[in-house]
């Protein structure tokens, strides 16, 4: 496959642009709220624990805050 020199000059110059682009970007501060932690079980359990022991070692890692929210699943009622 050859080449043209058209198309040679406009990779040339792709790979010239392509680290100018990317030190003009920037991330944004993420995640800019708490992240929520929701636990399908009853307070107190295990697996309750479980996260907020692993909230807070998460939140002490990477600076954000972690928090654990405890959100019952319905008990399903029988007829």
């Amino acid at each position: 496959m050859k080449l043209s020199r058209r198309r040679s000059f406009q990779l040339a110059a792709f790979a010239v642009v392509l680290p100018i682009a990317s030190c003009i970007a920037r991330a944004q501060d993420y995640p800019s709220r708490p992240v929520r932690i929701i636990v399908a079980f009853s307070a107190g359990g295990a697996p309750d624990i479980l996260a907020r022991l692993i909230g807070q070692w998460l939140s002490d890692r990477l600076g954000q805050p972690f928090v654990v929210e405890v959100v019952p699943r319905k008990t399903r009622q029988s007829l």
